[in-house]
């Protein structure tokens, strides 16, 4: 691991001025330019198979009650209050923050295979990543998300004329052949062993995936495949990125999979979070490696907080302002302490009402430029996959 890290440069000797406007291999390097996400005219989506998947039973009346509706505004402007600080704190630390357009979200639209309304921008995180000078839109599976990149286009069209690679997966039709559309509706334990198996709400027709299905360590990228990320979408990423970077695709024990970034969370060169609750089945890969994997602690999350669309895992969703900086929530102390412990200065903010929306500092941004450069740490090729679908 000593010599990993010998390889790689210190933030000193990259210096800002170099780096292209759009330039980031991993999750900890510096951060220069963010963009953070809006909850302002956001929509309760309505019900579809991959967000009925998605969902635990037991919040699904929210869906059918508001579905079509906006967020009730108590939460909008909680959530709101809590991105506008986090923008605050970022700028004090000399990030340069982008918001996305405020777009209402409650529009209905219609395509030849369905009609929906919207959802949000609240998390950029699942619809963009930035790969080296590359930014990718991603082409996501719930179709309440189809149009959600209007309200980052005037952000990429700037990002494109001052020099960015700015590529665009091809989006899937989402028409219902898309979607194994009774897999809500399977018992529990099938719906676990057919996860087990490679099965999932998404079929591999059309290439899909949400880049929060993707982490990044430096050259090796990896991917999961969950409900809103397919094999085909998987072997689309590696074509479009080629042979300067390794995608290995990876697997968690968990039923509703849907974005990494609350299961396998790296921190700094040799060392990444991981959920205790569905701990990386390909654990041996980053062992094998030189890193080493330290369980996350527990959420203080209160069992009667508004929690629709994700669990309180959502509490290892933080961001890295640096190798020894990260934001964490503000009133998850054992999340904090265990940071601390670990030699990391933590910058605590609040954010559970964002929680309620899905997500956290992760989730809620998209990091367009950290200074570094690409490097290796540690991993091997992996086996190339078949083209499947």
């Amino acid at each position: 691991m000593e010599t990993l890290l010998q390889l790689k440069p210190t933030p000193s000797l990259v210096s800002n001025q170099q780096l292209p406007v759009v330039n980031s291999y991993n999750e900890w390097d510096p951060l220069k330019e963010v963009i953070v996400g809006r909850v302002e005219g956001a929509a309760v989506p309505k019900l579809e198979p991959a967000l009925e998947t998605n969902s635990y039973p037991s919040n699904l009346w929210f869906f059918q009650k508001y579905g079509g509706q906006p967020f009730p505004q108590e939460l909008i402007e909680a959530a709101a209050k809590e991105l506008n600080e986090f923008c605050r704190i970022l700028e004090a630390e000399g990030v340069t923050v982008r918001r996305p357009d405020v777009i209402d979200f409650t529009q209905p639209y219609k395509t030849p295979d369905f009609e929906a309304n919207g959802f949000y921008a609240a998390m950029p995180r699942d619809i963009l990543i930035v790969v080296g000078n590359e930014i990718i839109e991603a082409p996501m599976a719930w179709r309440s998300r189809f149009f959600e990149y209007r309200a980052y286009r005037s952000l990429m069209l700037d990002y494109l004329r001052r020099g960015a690679k700015w590529t665009t997966a091809p989006k899937p039709s989402m028409s219902d052949e898309f979607y194994d559309v009774d897999f809500a509706t399977k018992p529990v334990e099938v719906r676990y062993a057919l996860t087990e198996k490679g099965h999932f709400v998404s079929r591999d027709t059309e290439p899909s995936f949400d880049a929060a299905d993707i982490v990044r360590f430096g050259r090796d990228l990896f991917v999961q495949r969950s409900h809103v990320t397919n094999n085909i979408g998987i072997t689309w990423l590696k074509r479009n990125l080629g042979d300067k970077f390794r995608v290995h695709e990876i697997n968690f024990p968990d039923l509703n999979p849907m974005h990494i970034d609350a299961s396998l969370v790296p921190l700094r060169p040799g060392l990444a979070l991981i959920n205790p609750a569905r701990p990386c089945i390909q654990t041996d890969l980053f062992k094998k490696a030189g890193w080493d994997l330290v369980e996350a602690a527990p959420s203080t999350l209160p069992d009667n907080w508004p929690m629709y669309m994700c669990s309180s895992w959502v509490c290892m969703n933080i961001l890295s302002l640096d190798p020894e900086t990260i934001v964490v929530e503000k009133q998850e102390q054992p999340m904090q302490k265990l940071l601390k412990d670990l030699g990391f200065k933590v910058i605590p903010v609040d954010f559970r009402h964002v929680y309620t929306f899905g997500g956290s500092f992760h989730c809620a941004t998209c990091d367009v430029r950290r200074e570094g450069q690409l490097e290796e740490y540690g991993f091997s090729n992996p086996v190339e996959d078949e083209l499947e679908g």
